[in-house]
């Protein structure tokens, strides 16, 4: 199977430091809604891997991100592309649970669930809560330079193997082309 996972804020829409709390608030990168549509029409299996604190924080409730996530999907229809699965962790940073990228827990979720063999995934991230994770268990991270990706750069501890590319649209070409 061909996968690619996703991160959501900063690789497919735009990020804010105060959290995307509202339908309105959320809005994509130009070219990433067609880059997903890229990789459907390409056989891959896309799906997303998103902490969303803003839950636990009760910045946001469940129906809010719910109708975000319907913004999302359908956008990305419109667009011809679809997103197979979302996943995420409502849990704030402070939390004793699995599933909060930087851990495992959602990459292993993700693998189980769609009986993927994650060595051969792709993970597209602007962060390396998004890039350890995946190197940790074998995926291909790739950095991209929206959202947080020039601040991550610039840390100079990128995992071993990561792929940079200016935006998901650029990685989605390479992905398409590996």
């Amino acid at each position: 199977m061909k996968l690619v996972i996703l991160d959501r804020d900063g690789v497919i829409n735009y990020d804010s430091d105060q959290f995307i709390k509202s339908p309105s608030e959320w809005r994509p990168i130009p070219g990433s809604l067609e880059a997903i549509a890229r990789l459907s029409h390409d056989g891959y299996r896309v799906v997303v891997a998103s902490n969303q604190s803003g839950i636990g924080r009760g910045l946001f409730d469940m129906d809010t991100l719910n109708a975000i996530h319907d913004k999302m999907h359908h956008a990305v229809q419109d667009a011809g592309g679809r997103i197979n699965a979302i996943f995420y962790c409502p849990h704030t940073a402070d939390s004793k649970c699995k599933c909060r990228k930087p851990k495992t827990g959602m990459f292993e979720r993700i693998g189980a669930c769609f009986n993927a063999d994650l060595s051969k995934a792709y993970v597209v991230g602007d962060a390396l809560r998004d890039l350890n994770p995946a190197s940790q268990l074998g995926a291909r991270p790739i950095l991209v330079l929206t959202g947080k990706g020039l601040i991550t750069q610039r840390e100079d501890t990128l995992p071993e193997g990561t792929l940079v590319f200016a935006d998901l649209s650029e990685a989605v070409e390479h992905i398409l082309k590996s």
